[in-house]
C-alpha cells in the first residue's frame, strides 16, 4: 500500500481519531444496552428513505444521506455541492457553474459519467446519451435550496436500478411546502487568481426566488434563478519547447513551464475552452395533488438556458508591444508556428426543458403501485467556433437540437404489517427508457450569429431499454434478512447513421438482453449493529455517442466502433454498521470486476494509432471504506463527519494498450477523505470547518502524465473549506464562506478554483 504525502496522513489520522473517538463518545450516551435509542435511529434511517418512491426500502448496499439542515450549514451554490464531502466521491467542478460537472466514486472515474445515475424526485437528470464529461447530469433542474435530501446509494445491488447504478445513484428529494412560503436566495463569490501570467479576478453571482404553498390536498413549489459566474482560465495554449533555432518575428510574453509529460514547453495564452463565462436562467415548478390520504399525483416541470463564452488571450507581444495571434515566431531565439485556429473563441447555447408525471400510493404496509413518466428535451444545444480570431469572420456551427431521452417506470410493492419472522417485502416492476442523438455541424460565414451554411458533417441514432425486475426481501428470522431479486434487460441499438456534406452510411440495428441477479445477507449482530454481504451482476449498456459519433472521410469510418459490448460488472460488498442514538458509522470493504469497461483510450497495437471508445478487457476495483456521521458529539451543538477510503482500482487486461496493465485506473485516486465539522454554537449561529482530500490521480491509463502539479496533470490535494451561518432573525439569514481556504493551487488536468469567497443572503416572507 502506498504511504500518503505528509499532509494526507495528517488529515487520513484525524479523520480516523474522529471516528474512533466520536464512536466512543457515542457509546457514552447510549450504547448496545440501550435497545430502544439504536432501534429508534434505524427505523427513522429507514423511513426517511422509504417513504420516496425513488428509493429501495431495502438498501441492499451502502447508503449516504445529507439533510436540508447540512445543506443550508454548507458553501452550496450548485445541487452538485451537496456530494462533495461523501465517502469515495470526487466531484469534477472546475468552477461554480461548470455545466459539466460530473462525479467518480469507487472505481468508477469522472470520465465514466453513464456509471452514475442521478433523479429528482423519481424523474432521471443523468445524460446517458454519452459517456463523458460533456455528458453530465443536469443537476441546475434542482435548486438547492429546495431540496429536502440528497441520498446516494452505491453500487448496482439493487434490481430497481438499471446497470448504470455501478457507481452510484443519487436521489433528490424536493421539499413540498405545508403553508404559504414566498423566499429569495442571494449569492455572491469571487477568486483571485495568479498563474501563468495571469492575475486577476474572478467571479459572479446567483439570485433565486421561491413560492409555494398547500391548501388541502393541492399544494405546488415554484422558482426561477440567475446565475451569471466568470470562472478562472481553464485552458492554456502550450507547444512543447522547439529544437528549431530561428530569429525571424521574436515576441515576449511567453511562459517557460514542464508539462504533465515530463517535457519543456511554453504557455502561449488562454485557448481552447479558455475562460468560461456563463449566464444560466432556470426555472422550476411542482405541483401535487392528493387524490386520497394514500395516493398522490405529481407534475414536474423544468427549463434550463444557458449562453456561455469561450474567451481567449494571446500572451504574445512583439517588438511594438502589440498581441500576435497566429504565424511564426520566435521565443528566445527557438521557432514556433502558431495556427490561425490556436486562440479561436467559441460560443455555446443551451436550452432544455424537463417535464415528469408520477403517480403512486404511499402506504406503510400492504401494496403499494407506483408510476412514473419523464421527458428531456434538449431543444437548443449549439456550439459556434470560429476559424480564426476574427470578431465575426467564418466559423463552424455544431448543433445537436433535438436530442433528448424518455423514461417510463411502473413498479408494485408489498410490504407486510410486521416484519416478522418468515415475511416477505416483494417488489416488481417495469421500466422502459429511450435515447436520441442528433448531432450535425455546418459552415458559417460569420461565427458569431451568421445563418448555417452546408453541413459537413452529421451523426446520429436511438437506444431503447426495457426491463423487468423482481426483488423480494425475505425475514428469515428476528435477526436474518435476505434480499434476493434480479433484473431483466433488453436492448437494442437503430437508426445509427454517419454522414458528410455528401456521402451517409448507416449502421444495421443490434440488440442483447441480460440478466443481472442481486443477493444480499443482513445480520442483526446486536440491537445496534448490522452487518451486511452483498453481490451483484450488472451490465452497462453502450450509449448512442459511443456507438454512432466519430469521424467518416467518405470512403471509411473511423474513431468509432457500433459493435461495442456491454460492460460486464460483478461486485461484492462487505458492510458494517454500529448504530447509536445520535450517530451512525459504518465500515464497508467492497470489490469490482468489470469485463469490457468502455472507455475513450488508444489502440497501440496498429499503425498509426486510433484513439476511440474502446473495450478494455478488465479492470478491477479493491477498496475499502470507513465513515462516521454523527450529531452532539463531544458536546451539545457539535457535530462531525468524516469519511476516508482507499482504492485499487487495476487494469488487468487491456490488449489494445498493452502499457496500461497493471496500472491504476484513470482519475481513480488511492486515498480520499473528508471531514466536516460543525458548530452550532447558537440556535441562531453555526460555524462549519471541513476538509477535502484526494491522492494522486493520473490523466493516462499508462501513466505517461509523471508531472502532477502543473495544467496538463493531476495533483493530489488538501483543501480546507469554511462558513459562518446566522439567522439574523426568523425570516433574514446571512451566511459568509471561503473554499479553498488556504490557497491550494492544484489541477485535475485543469486548473481548479483558487480561494473562493462566498457571501449569501436568504429572505423568507
Amino acid at each position: 500500500m502506498p504511504l500518503l504525502p505528509d499532509h494526507g496522513r495528517a488529515l487520513a489520522r484525524a479523520i480516523a481519531c474522529a471516528i474512533g473517538a466520536s464512536s466512543l463518545a457515542a457509546h457514552a450516551t447510549g450504547g448496545d444496552d440501550d435497545p430502544q435509542r439504536a432501534t429508534t435511529l434505524r427505523e427513522v434511517r429507514v423511513s426517511a428513505a422509504s417513504h420516496a418512491s425513488d428509493i429501495d426500502p431495502d438498501m441492499p448496499s451502502a447508503v449516504e444521506t445529507v439533510s436540508a439542515a447540512q445543506l443550508d450549514r454548507l458553501n452550496i451554490v450548485n445541487s452538485e455541492d451537496a456530494l462533495k464531502y461523501l465517502p469515495s466521491f470526487g466531484i469534477r467542478k472546475r468552477f461554480i457553474g461548470d455545466e459539466n460537472a460530473t462525479f467518480s466514486v469507487r472505481g468508477t472515474s469522472n470520465q465514466q459519467s453513464a456509471r452514475g445515475l442521478v433523479y429528482l424526485d423519481g424523474l432521471l437528470l443523468s445524460n446517458l446519451l454519452g459517456n463523458n464529461w460533456a455528458n453530465p447530469p443536469r443537476w441546475s433542474m434542482a435548486f438547492p435550496e429546495n431540496l429536502a435530501r440528497v441520498e446516494v446509494i452505491y453500487g448496482a445491488y439493487s434490481a430497481l436500478y438499471p446497470g448504470n447504478a455501478i457507481g452510484a445513484t443519487v436521489l433528490m428529494t424536493t421539499r413540498m411546502p405545508e403553508k404559504l412560503e414566498i423566499s429569495g436566495h442571494v449569492q455572491a463569490f469571487t477568486q483571485h487568481v495568479d498563474s501563468y501570467g495571469v492575475d486577476r479576478d474572478y467571479g459572479g453571482s446567483r439570485q433565486s426566488v421561491t413560492i409555494g404553498d398547500r391548501s388541502g390536498r393541492f399544494a405546488f413549489l415554484i422558482g426561477v434563478a440567475h446565475l451569471q459566474s466568470n470562472g478562472q482560465p481553464l485552458v492554456y495554449a502550450t507547444q512543447n519547447r522547439s529544437t528549431r533555432r530561428g530569429t525571424s518575428n521574436p515576441v515576449t510574453g511567453a511562459v517557460a513551464d514542464t508539462g504533465a509529460n515530463g517535457l519543456p514547453r511554453e504557455v502561449l495564452g488562454i485557448n481552447s475552452e479558455g475562460q468560461e463565462a456563463t449566464r444560466q436562467d432556470e426555472a422550476h415548478i411542482r405541483l401535487t395533488y392528493d387524490f386520497t390520504p394514500d395516493l398522490t399525483g405529481a407534475f414536474t416541470a423544468g427549463y434550463w438556458k444557458q449562453d456561455l463564452s469561450h474567451r481567449t488571450e494571446t500572451f504574445l507581444r512583439d517588438g511594438e508591444g502589440k498581441p500576435v495571434w497566429a504565424g511564426p515566431v520566435t521565443i528566445d531565439g527557438r521557432q514556433y508556428t502558431i495556427p490561425t485556429n490556436f486562440f479561436a473563441p467559441s460560443t455555446r447555447q443551451s436550452r432544455n426543458t424537463l417535464y415528469g408525471m408520477s403517480l403512486g400510493t404511499h402506504r406503510t404496509s400492504g401494496w403499494n403501485i407506483e408510476s412514473d413518466a419523464s421527458m428531456f428535451d434538449m431543444g437548443r444545444n449549439r456550439d459556434r467556433v470560429a476559424a480564426g480570431v476574427t470578431e465575426n469572420g467564418a466559423g463552424l456551427l455544431t448543433a445537436g437540437d433535438g436530442s433528448r431521452w424518455r423514461t417510463f417506470d411502473l413498479r408494485a410493492s408489498h410490504t407486510p404489517d410486521t416484519l416478522s419472522p418468515n415475511t416477505h417485502t416483494v417488489s416488481f416492476g417495469y421500466h422502459f427508457d429511450g435515447y436520441r442523438l442528433d448531432n450535425a455541424s455546418y459552415t458559417l460565414a460569420g461565427w458569431r450569429n451568421g445563418a448555417r451554411g452546408p453541413r459537413t458533417a452529421a451523426n446520429g441514432g436511438s437506444t431503447q431499454t426495457q426491463a423487468a425486475y423482481l426483488q423480494d426481501a425475505w425475514q428469515l428470522d428476528e435477526r436474518w434478512r435476505l434480499t434476493v431479486g434480479a433484473r431483466y434487460e433488453q436492448w437494442r441499438a437503430f437508426g445509427g447513421s454517419r454522414a458528410t456534406g455528401t456521402t451517409s452510411i448507416g449502421y444495421p440495428e443490434r440488440d442483447e438482453s441480460h440478466t443481472s441477479p442481486k443477493a444480499s445477507l443482513a445480520w442483526s449482530a446486536t440491537d445496534s449493529m448490522v452487518v451486511r454481504l452483498s453481490g451483484a451482476r450488472a451490465y452497462r449498456f453502450p450509449t448512442v455517442n459511443e456507438l454512432f459519433q466519430g469521424t467518416f472521410n467518405g470512403i471509411s469510418l473511423v474513431n468509432n466502433d457500433p459493435h461495442l459490448r456491454p460492460e460486464n460488472d460483478l461486485s461484492r460488498e462487505l458492510s458494517v454498521e454500529w448504530y447509536r442514538a445520535n450517530s451512525l458509522t459504518r465500515f464497508t470493504l467492497y470489490r469490482s470486476d468489470t469485463r469490457d469497461t468502455l472507455f475513450s483510450q488508444t489502440d497501440t497495437t496498429v499503425f498509426p494509432n486510433v484513439t476511440s471508445v474502446q473495450n478494455v478487457d478488465r479492470v478491477r476495483t479493491r477498496g475499502a471504506e470507513a465513515s462516521y456521521d454523527g450529531q452532539d458529539v463531544f458536546w451539545h451543538g457539535f457535530d462531525l463527519t468524516a469519511n476516508a477510503a482507499y482504492t485499487q482500482a487495476t487494469t488487468l487486461r487491456n490488449t489494445r494498450n498493452p502499457a496500461s496493465e497493471g496500472k491504476q485506473f484513470y482519475r481513480i485516486p488511492r486515498w480520499r477523505a473528508n471531514v466536516v465539522a460543525t458548530w452550532r454554537a447558537t440556535e441562531r449561529l453555526s460555524l462549519v470547518l471541513a476538509g477535502r482530500y484526494s491522492g494522486r490521480q493520473y490523466n493516462t491509463l499508462d501513466h505517461s502524465d509523471v508531472n502532477p502539479d502543473t495544467f496538463g496533470g493531476a495533483s493530489d490535494f488538501l483543501v480546507f473549506d469554511a462558513k459562518v451561518d446566522w439567522k439574523v432573525s426568523p425570516r433574514v439569514s446571512l451566511g459568509i464562506g471561503i473554499d479553498n481556504l488556504t490557497d491550494r493551487r492544484y489541477y485535475v488536468y485543469y486548473p481548479y478554483p483558487s480561494r473562493t469567497c462566498l457571501m449569501e443572503a436568504t429572505f423568507h416572507l
